[in-house]
C-alpha cells in the first residue's frame, strides 16, 4: 500500500491476501553472532537462575527426598527449562512464539505441588498431576489464542507495569539475603553488597561502548561476586562436591500417578500460568516492537504446555515464561530471540554439568538483588511508557488503569490478603500479575466493549478509543493487526471501525492510504 500525508510518500511491500502489509524484517530475527549471543544469553541465565532452582528445592524438601534426589530435581529443572526455552525462541510448526522469552519452572505451581506431595502421593503424584494438567492446557490453547482482541494497550500497559512492580519484593528479598531465617538477613552487609552491585550497574550503563552498556547487568554481577568473594560473603565449598556430569534419569522417582484432586488443582494453576504467559508474550512483543497475533500467542502457549507435558519424564515441573527476563530485554535493548536460544543452551549444559550449576549457585543473592532493582524497575517503566500512549479522553480508561494496578498490587503489598478465601480463589489471585490481568481485561470489556441502552457514543469518532497507530508505525507496518484493511483510503479494523493515525505530538492526522496499482492483489 502507499501512504500519502501532506505531500509525502512511502512505498511498502505488497499487502498480504487479507489486505495488510507484512514486515518481513522482524527485530527479533536479528542474528548477533555466536560470541555476543552467548554473552547476552548468560545475562538471562543469571537473571532467572534463582527463580528456576527455587521451586524444585521447595517441592523436593516438602516431599522429603534425599539430598542426592534434591540435586537431581534442580539439574532436571535446568535441563527441561533449557529445552523449553529453545523450543519457545526457535519455534517449530505449531509450537513456539519465536520471541525472546526464557522458560523455566513456574513458581505459581509451587503451593499446589507442595500440597500434592505432602498428601500421601509423593513425587509420582506431583509429576502425574503436572503431566495431566498440562495436557488439558494444551487442548484448550486455541481458546486462549482468541483473547488478543481484549488486550489493547490499556490492558497490556497495566500488565507490564504490574509485572515490574510485583517483582520488586523479589529483588528486595534477594538484596536482604534471600533466607528470612538466616541471622544476617537484612543486614547492612547484605544490603550494602546489593547497593554496590546496583552502583556498578549504573556506572557501566553510562559506558560509551555499546557492548559494555548492554552487558552491564552481567558485568555488574561478576564484579559484585568477585567483591563478595574478597570480603568473605561468597562461599564456594560446595562446588567440588557431587558428580561433574550427569544426564537426568527419566522417571527417576518412579512412574507418575494421577490423583484426581491433584490434577484438578493443577488445572487451575495451568489456567493462571496460561494467563501470565499470554501477558508476557504481549509484553515482550511491545518491548521488541513486533506484531503479536492470535497465531503467535497460540504457538507460545502450546510451547509452554507441550514442554510441561514432557517435563515430568525428565523429573521437571510446569513450565512458564519468566517475567524478569522480559525486563532484561527492555533494559539492554537486545531483541534477538537467538540470544534467548543461547541462554536455553546454557541451561541445558548446566543441567548436564551439575558442577557448573553449583558455580552459578554460589553467586550471593544480594548481588542478584542489586541487579534486580534496575531490571524489574525497567519492566515497570516499559509498562508506563505503553500506558502513556493510551487515549484517556472521553472514556473510562483511567479507571481501568487505576483499578487494575491497585488490584494487582494488593497481593504484593499484603500477601495474606486472600488467606480467608477458598483455596481455588487464592491459587488464582495470589499472583499480582494474574490479578491485574484479570481485572484489566474484564474492566476493558465492561467499559469499552459492552454497550448499554442509554450509553452515549464516545466523544471520539473512533470506537476503540484505546487503540491508535502512530504515523511512523504506519510507515513501518509494525502495529497493523490481523483483519485490518483499507476502506475508502482509511485503515479500519476487522469490525470495520476506523483506526486513528496520530503524529508525534499525539494529534490525529488526515492520512490517505491507498492500494498500489501493481500489487497483484
Amino acid at each position: 500500500m502507499t501512504l500519502n500525508s501532506q505531500g509525502g510518500g512511502h512505498s511498502a511491500p505488497p499487502p498480504s491476501p487479507e489486505g495488510v502489509a507484512v514486515d518481513h524484517k522482524r527485530p527479533e530475527d536479528n542474528w548477533l553472532g555466536v560470541g555476543r549471543s552467548i554473552g547476552y544469553g548468560a545475562q538471562h541465565v543469571l537473571t532467572m537462575y534463582g527463580g528456576i532452582i527455587a521451586p524444585p528445592l521447595i517441592v523436593g524438601a516438602a516431599a522429603g527426598v534425599s539430598p542426592d534426589q534434591l540435586a537431581l530435581l534442580v539439574t532436571s529443572c535446568l535441563f527441561v527449562g533449557g529445552l523449553a526455552t529453545i523450543l519457545q525462541s526457535v519455534g517449530i510448526p505449531w509450537f513456539g512464539s519465536q520471541l525472546p522469552l526464557v522458560q523455566g519452572t513456574s513458581f505459581a505451581s509451587v503451593a499446589s505441588l507442595v500440597a500434592i506431595a505432602t498428601q500421601g502421593g509423593g513425587m509420582p503424584a506431583v509429576f502425574g498431576s503436572v503431566m495431566a494438567s498440562a495436557f488439558i492446557g494444551l487442548l484448550i490453547t486455541p481458546f486462549f489464542a482468541q483473547v488478543i482482541r481484549f488486550f489493547p494497550p490499556v490492558v497490556t500497559g497495566v500488565v507490564i507495569t504490574t509485572i515490574g512492580l510485583s517483582l520488586m519484593p523479589v529483588a528486595a528479598n534477594w538484596a536482604m539475603g534471600g533466607n528470612a531465617k538466616a541471622p544476617d538477613y537484612g543486614s547492612m552487609a547484605n544490603i550494602g553488597l546489593a547497593g554496590f552491585t546496583l552502583l556498578v550497574v549504573l556506572i557501566l550503563s553510562r559506558a560509551n561502548h555499546p557492548a559494555i552498556s548492554r552487558l552491564s547487568i552481567l558485568f555488574a554481577i561478576v564484579v559484585g561476586t568477585v567483591f563478595a568473594t574478597i570480603v568473605g560473603m561468597a562461599h564456594w565449598g560446595n562446588v567440588g562436591t557431587g558428580s561433574f556430569a550427569a544426564f537426568p534419569t527419566p522417571f527417576a522417582f518412579g512412574l507418575p500417578t494421577f490423583p484426581l484432586a491433584g490434577v484438578i488443582s493443577m488445572v487451575i494453576v495451568v489456567l493462571v500460568i496460561m494467563t501470565e504467559t499470554t501477558a508476557d508474550i504481549l509484553a515482550v512483543g511491545e518491548i521488541v516492537e513486533t506484531p503479536v497475533d492470535r497465531k503467535r500467542i497460540g504457538n507460545g502457549l502450546r510451547a509452554d504446555m507441550g514442554a510441561s507435558v514432557i517435563a515430568p519424564i525428565f523429573n521437571g515441573f510446569t513450565q512458564s515464561a519468566f517475567a524478569q527476563n522480559v525486563g532484561l530485554v527492555a533494559i539492554t535493548g537486545v531483541k534477538s530471540r537467538f540470544v534467548v536460544t543461547a541462554s536455553g543452551g546454557i541451561l541445558v549444559v548446566l543441567g548436564l554439568l551439575p558442577v557448573l550449576g553449583r558455580v552459578v549457585a554460589g553467586i550471593p543473592l544480594p548481588v542478584l538483588g542489586g541487579a534486580g532493582i534496575v531490571l524489574f524497575g525497567t519492566v515497570a517503566a516499559s509498562g508506563i511508557r505503553t500506558l502513556a500512549r493510551v487515549n484517556y479522553k472521553g472514556n473510562m480508561n483511567l479507571i481501568i488503569v487505576s483499578a487494575s494496578i491497585g488490584a494487582g498490587l494488593v497481593p504484593v503489598v499484603a500477601p495474606t490478603f486472600y488467606n480467608a478465601f477458598p483455596t481455588w480463589f487464592v491459587t488464582i489471585f495470589h499472583s499480582g500479575i494474574t490479578s491485574a490481568a484479570i481485572f484489566a481485561v474484564l474492566l476493558n470489556i465492561f467499559f469499552n466493549h459492552v454497550k448499554f441502552a442509554r450509553q452515549k457514543e464516545p466523544a471520539s469518532t473512533f470506537v476503540e478509543a484505546d487503540r491508535y497507530i502512530r504515523l511512523d508505525e504506519v510507515k513501518s507496518y509494525t502495529k497493523l493487526r490481523e483483519g485490518d484493511r483499507i476502506e475508502d483510503g482509511r485503515i479500519v479494523d476487522r469490525e470495520g471501525r476506523p483506526v486513528p493515525v496520530r503524529g508525534e505530538q499525539g494529534d490525529v492526522m488526515d492520512v490517505k492510504v491507498c492500494e498500489p496499482e501493481d500489487s497483484g492483489h
